[in-house]
């Protein structure tokens, strides 16, 4: 029987501020954290943002006592969506629900570009944690 494999959300903005890139089959060490679903749903789809177990934390909002969590990269998904503003009368661009898509990359180096009218938010990634972690 393998290492269990839980789902991770890594904002695209913590990996481009200070983190490091990672590559399928790569070994990682991180600090998890309770994910905002509902953000993820405005633009991915309760289907889809259900299945995310944890998010990855490196930005000073970590739980206090919890450990890294170990584990191996299976697979990296390159999310992306649109932004629109909610209304005229309301400041700030907001993802558009439904419009956000995934491709599946091999590494973080490169893949954390826009496509067309799509921005670049995160990863969702596979990641098979070591038995004793």
């Amino acid at each position: 029987m393998g290492a269990p494999v839980v789902t991770v959300w890594v904002d695209g903005w913590q990996l481009e501020c200070c983190g490091e890139p990672f590559a399928v089959g790569q070994e990682v060490s991180w600090v998890l954290r309770d994910l905002d679903r509902e953000w993820l749903a405005s633009f991915l789809g309760g289907g889809l943002a259900g299945s995310v177990d944890k998010a990855e934390e490196h930005h000073g909002n970590e739980p206090e006592g919890v450990p890294p969590t170990v584990g191996t990269v299976v697979s990296i998904e390159a999310v992306h969506c649109r932004y629109a503003p909610l209304s005229p009368d309301v400041n700030g661009l907001h993802p558009v629900a439904g419009s956000g898509t995934t491709v599946s990359v091999r590494n973080t180096a490169v893949a954390g570009q826009d496509r067309g009218d799509l921005t670049f938010v995160g990863y969702l990634v596979g990641l098979a944690v070591d038995e004793g972690a």
